[in-house]
């Protein structure tokens, strides 16, 4: 159920990035045990997104159970990234955040949500 919640989830990110006219490059990205859910491009900037989806907000937005230890592992998964595909431009980080509201969907997206220490 928790794996279907997230692939549903995942799903309608990126159906809401492609709608507002990001390009997505790749979707669950792998290194090593880092792992990258969205990787897309608004204009020219590359975006690096985690995505959290929950059956509902009673115990809290999504976007709060991204902690700082993701943080971490996606700093360094963007760093393998980026390294790997020689690129030089503008990074951002944001959380997209999944959730049912009184059964319909609720998609939070939170640009530059938190930024490499």
């Amino acid at each position: 159920m928790k794996n279907q919640l997230g692939k549903e989830g995942e799903d309608r990110a990126i159906a809401f990035l492609k709608a507002k006219d990001y390009l997505v490059l790749s979707t669950n990205w792998r290194s090593g045990h880092y792992e990258i859910d969205i990787i897309a491009k608004d204009q020219d900037t590359l975006v690096i997104a985690e995505v959290k989806t929950r059956s509902t907000d009673t115990f809290g937005h999504p976007g709060e159970f991204v902690k700082s230890k993701k943080h971490s592992n996606l700093f360094k998964a963007a760093e393998e990234y980026i390294e790997a595909c020689n690129y030089s431009g503008e990074v951002r980080f944001d959380i997209i955040a999944v959730y049912l509201d009184e059964n319909e969907w609720q998609i939070d997206h939170i640009i530059d949500a938190f930024y490499p220490n």
